[in-house]
């Protein structure tokens, strides 16, 4: 009996980058979308891992809200590319910093 193993690595929200993770080819949808009313407390890490490798604007508690597109998302932080209005620059925030998000 032959056995062929393929490699095969589950992804989770909390495991290692995809060897293919990088920036998307183009820039983010050309609108920006309206604050949600009411948002949460704190952002779970389930709920945005929902985001990744989607364009995702962000609402920060302390900073200007930008296009966001997520590559990895770990306990207490995300990460992956930032739209600077030319191009997409690597990015990592504290969940806690996020006070809303809406993924498209």
């Amino acid at each position: 009996m032959f056995r062929f193993l393929i490699p095969f690595t589950p992804f989770t929200p909390f495991s290692p980058q995809r060897p293919t993770d990088g920036p998307p080819i183009g820039p983010p949808p050309a609108f920006i979308p309206q604050m949600p009313p009411i948002g949460t407390f704190a952002v779970d890490p389930g709920a945005i891992a929902n985001c990744l490798f989607r364009f995702t604007y962000v609402w920060p508690n302390q900073i200007r809200p930008f296009w966001f597109y997520p590559t990895f998302v770990g306990p207490r932080s995300v990460s992956g590319y930032r739209w600077n209005g030319f191009n997409w620059n690597f990015f990592g925030i504290d969940l806690r910093e996020i006070r809303f998000f809406q993924c498209f």
